[in-house]
């Protein structure tokens, strides 16, 4: 080297840069996987649960379930007898079997389906409005069963049955929800619509950045389809768990086939997100998969020193 002549170091990259940017790239992507199943439950809440007009289209073939239909009979039945008690105790031994076995059969009418859509659509607007408005009164929400007594007590004094003008039919409200649980529920609604909002454009942020920042974006795909894969098993197993919970939780042992028909119901799309999350994830892996079988092959064969079929360079024809 001649004398004056700046001695320059040659700049070397750091061999740990592809270890560390495909490390990275893996946690962004993980985090991505265990978020997609908690961004379609937030979702699901917010927007199916919360849709008055969906919601009631969910629940409106339940009007045709035997459990459904004997729930209701019974629920209305006791507090028909309940008002009765409170006002006359002669009359609520006489009229209590006669008006149990009205409501089984008003049940199958059409009229019923119409009372309980129409319920329904009462229960979920009361309950909307008490969960988004800061204003409303700190009592329970309550939904009036009136208009399904009235149809009865109608169907009553139409079969001429004694004392059906003396069935009461105004105010006759079943709590839904706790006053001292409408404010929990109020926050929980509110962070549940911003989880909606923000946790798929999280999750989705996180996957593009990982599979971007990654240097073997093969295996990195392969593994982002295994997570959410695995994403979408978890959300099947928190709905059949959420569904024996529930289940389990409820005081009355009759009522459980009611329940869990309506837990059905409202879950359908969820455990359709959570089956199409599984497909999609396992398809996604095994296309990756696949599609590095020959690149492998080659590397293996070059690792071997045998000659690559795909640049092994054709036969010659033999020299005169």
């Amino acid at each position: 080297m001649a004398e004056g002549t700046p001695h320059r170091t040659p700049h070397r990259t750091p061999q740990r840069n592809p270890r560390t940017r495909d490390a990275l790239a893996a946690a962004l992507l993980a985090l991505a996987c265990l978020l997609t199943p908690c961004a379609v439950l937030a979702a699901w809440a917010a927007h199916d649960l919360a849709d008055t007009t969906r919601y009631v289209r969910t629940v409106a073939p339940l009007a045709t379930d035997p459990n459904v239909r004997d729930a209701v009979a019974e629920a209305v039945g006791d507090q028909v007898v309940r008002e009765l008690d409170a006002r006359s105790t002669d009359s609520a031994a006489t009229l209590g079997p006669f008006v149990r076995d009205a409501l089984h059969s008003f049940t199958r009418t059409d009229a019923f389906r119409t009372a309980w859509e129409a319920g329904n659509r009462a229960v979920h607007d009361a309950l909307l409005h008490a969960l988004r408005d800061d204003a409303t009164t700190r009592g329970p929400v309550t939904v009036d069963l009136a208009p399904v007594t009235a149809q009865v007590k109608q169907r009553l004094e139409a079969d001429r049955m004694p004392y059906a003008h003396r069935i009461p039919v105004q105010h006759t409200e079943v709590p839904v929800v706790p006053a001292d649980e409408v404010a929990g529920l109020r926050r929980g609604y509110r962070l549940l619509e911003t989880a909606a909002l923000w946790l798929p454009l999280t999750a989705v942020t996180l996957a593009v950045t990982g599979v971007a920042l990654a240097v073997s974006r093969r295996r990195v795909l392969t593994a982002a389809g295994l997570g959410t894969a695995l994403g979408g098993a978890l959300l099947a197993l928190a709905v059949a768990l959420g569904r024996r919970l529930t289940l389990t939780d409820l005081p009355d042992a009759v009522h459980r086939p009611a329940a869990a028909a309506v837990y059905d119901a409202l879950t359908a799309t969820l455990r359709t997100a959570s089956w199409l999350l599984l497909a999609v994830g396992a398809a996604a892996a095994l296309l990756t998969w696949l599609s590095g079988v020959p690149a492998r092959r080659r590397d293996r064969l070059r690792t071997a020193g045998a000659p690559d079929p795909a640049h092994t360079p054709a036969p010659t024809g033999a020299r005169t």
